[in-house]
């Protein structure tokens, strides 16, 4: 476990490698600092100096989580809410598995 209290010498380096690197590469500053991206994000808003990533993400492939669970209630008579938590690829799996006996 990483020890999530900053001291000024790394206070220092992480605002230094944040205007250098920015948003979008907080996985590399938190390696290079052995801390958590949480951690790092959460100290870089303390320090007043965090902006948001403008990065849009697009859908990559196929249909939304939202729209497979859509899809799976019309096959099974039962609340689906409780498999948000898996991954499109399963849920994918799962709605062709059901569908194969039709």
């Amino acid at each position: 476990m990483t020890n999530n209290a900053y001291s000024e010498k790394e206070t220092k380096k992480l605002v230094k490698l944040y205007s250098s690197l920015g948003t979008d590469n907080l996985e590399e500053i938190a390696a290079e600092l052995n801390k958590t991206v949480r951690s790092v994000r959460s100290k870089l808003v303390k320090e007043g100096i965090y902006v948001p990533s403008t990065t849009t993400y697009f859908k990559k492939t196929g249909k939304s989580k939202k729209e497979l669970l859509r899809d799976l209630e019309t096959i099974v008579d039962f609340d689906t809410g409780g498999f948000f938590g898996a991954t499109k690829e399963s849920l994918t799996d799962l709605i062709t598995y059901l569908k194969k006996d039709e």
